[in-house]
C-alpha cells in the first residue's frame, strides 16, 4: 500500500461508464450504465435516454420524495438496493440548495447523487501530536472493523453541518456540545469513486479538535468498539503501509497531516497527497 493507493482506490471514477441523472436541465447525479437501465420501468418517474436519466416526477420535495421511494422500494426487492428505512439524504444540484427530494441512504450510491459529511480529527499534544482513533463495530454495513477518525458521520436531511458535528460528537464519542463547538473547520475532502452498488460522490467537511487530556472518548450508539490513542506518526505509517483504515478516513488523516507537517514537501508522495484531495466539484 501507500498513499497514492488510497487515493486512487477513492477516485476510481470513470466517466464513460456513467450517465447524468438530470432534474430541471442540472446534473443532481451519475449513474452507472447498469443501474440506468434498471429505471426504465418506472416511466412516471425517470426517463431514461441514450445519454442521461430525466427526473420527471412532478411536485414538491414531499411528492418527488414519496414517487423515488416506491421506486427505490422495487429496487429493494431486485437487490439492486440495500435499503436502509432509517436515515434520508436531500439531493440537490448544489450544496446550500433547496432538496428536490429525499432518499433514502442505501440507495445514495445506485443514483450516484453528492452525498455530504462530516469528520473530526481528535488529536492531543502530548510530546508530539496524538490521535484518538476508534475501531468501527464488526456489524457495520460499511467498512466493518475498520479504524475510523474519532466522531464521522453523514449529514442527514434537515441537518447543518455543525448541528451534525454536535450530535455525532455526543453519540459517537460522548464529546459535550460545548466541546465540540471548539473544532475548527478547516475544509473539506473530496472524493468520486464506483463501487459494487453504484457511485460514491462524496464531500466531507473536516474539522480538527484539540481534545484536552483529562478526556476519554466513549461511544454510545454502538458504531465503535474501542478507542485508542496513537501517535500521529504510528498513525500515518499504518496508513502507508496497511488497509487498515476505513477508505475515506485514510484521506481524512492525508488531509491532517499535510496541514500540520507531518508529511512534508521531501516525501515522494507529497504532491499526489497535497493535489489529490480535493477534487474541483462540477
Amino acid at each position: 500500500m501507500s498513499f497514492t493507493d488510497h487515493i486512487r482506490r477513492c477516485n476510481n471514477f470513470d466517466p464513460v461508464r456513467v450517465v447524468p441523472l438530470v432534474a430541471n436541465g442540472r446534473c443532481i447525479g451519475l449513474l452507472l450504465r447498469a443501474n440506468a437501465a434498471a429505471l426504465r420501468p418506472f416511466r412516471e418517474v425517470f426517463a431514461v435516454e441514450e445519454d442521461c436519466v430525466r427526473l420527471v416526477a412532478d411536485g414538491d420535495c414531499v411528492a418527488v420524495s414519496a414517487a423515488v421511494d416506491a421506486v427505490v422500494e422495487a429496487l429493494v426487492l431486485e437487490n439492486k438496493v440495500p435499503k436502509w428505512r432509517n436515515e434520508t439524504f436531500d439531493v440537490a444540484a448544489r450544496w446550500g440548495e433547496p432538496p428536490l427530494f429525499r432518499l433514502d441512504r442505501g440507495a445514495v450510491p445506485f443514483f450516484g447523487v453528492r452525498a455530504y459529511g462530516v469528520h473530526l480529527n481528535g488529536y492531543r499534544r502530548d510530546r508530539g501530536i496524538k490521535l484518538w482513533i476508534g475501531r468501527r463495530a464488526p456489524d457495520k454495513r460499511v467498512a466493518p472493523d475498520k479504524l475510523d477518525n474519532l466522531v464521522a458521520g453523514g449529514i442527514g436531511n434537515g441537518h447543518g453541518v455543525v448541528e451534525t458535528l454536535v450530535k455525532e460528537c455526543e453519540e459517537e464519542a460522548g464529546l459535550p456540545a460545548a466541546l465540540a463547538l471548539r473544532a475548527v473547520p478547516v475544509g473539506a475532502v473530496t472524493y468520486r469513486m464506483e463501487t459494487e452498488q453504484g457511485i460514491r460522490d462524496d464531500l466531507l467537511f473536516v474539522y480538527d479538535l484539540d481534545v484536552p487530556g483529562e478526556f476519554t472518548p466513549k461511544n454510545s450508539d454502538g458504531e465503535i468498539v474501542h478507542f485508542e490513542l496513537m501517535s500521529a506518526e504510528d498513525v500515518i505509517e499504518r496508513i502507508r503501509t496497511t488497509d487498515d483504515f476505513k477508505f475515506n478516513v485514510n484521506l481524512v488523516i492525508l488531509d491532517f497531516a499535510v496541514r500540520r507537517g507531518l508529511i512534508g514537501p521531501d516525501d515522494p508522495e507529497y504532491l499526489e497527497v497535497a493535489s489529490g484531495l480535493h477534487r474541483p466539484l462540477d
